[in-house]
């Protein structure tokens, strides 16, 4: 559930490590992935607020956030729209994933009704990517 890490860290640590069935740590990862995406999509406009209101760091924080974010993904978003959206969430990389896509949703005002099923089959796209590569059906 970390933004760094989420699904893309979660399916091969299950695996490996904590010895859960694929199916089970897929299962278990994207619903995680999109369980937070959620609740971090519908809190992120009061979150802002609140920090930005009661505490000191939070507008440089979230200026400067809000500005990596939007340099990393406005050209993908402005130019491929809401496949733009799903890929940004869908290509397992670092600093990819449901978060970024709900931040991206967030400063680019996408509707969250159209935003969260995107990103949703991002999450679960990258789940399938990151299995495949875990079980080792695909080579890097």
């Amino acid at each position: 559930m970390l933004p760094i890490f989420e699904l893309r860290g979660a399916i091969p640590l299950a695996i490996s490590y904590f010895h859960l069935s694929i199916a089970s740590a897929f299962f278990w990862a994207v619903f995680g992935n999109i369980s937070v995406m959620l609740l971090v999509a519908f809190l992120l406009e009061w979150g802002v607020e609140f920090i930005t209101k009661h505490f000191s760091w939070g507008k440089r924080f979230f200026d400067w956030l809000f500005e990596r974010t939007h340099k990393k993904t406005h050209k993908q978003i402005e130019k491929y729209g809401d496949w733009g959206l799903f890929f940004l969430v869908a290509i397992p990389l670092p600093m990819t994933g449901g978060w970024t896509g709900v931040l991206a949703a967030f400063l680019f005002d996408i509707d969250k009704k159209k935003a969260l099923p995107i990103i949703s089959a991002g999450i679960a796209t990258a789940g399938i990517v990151v299995t495949l590569l875990t079980i080792g059906v695909i080579h890097m």
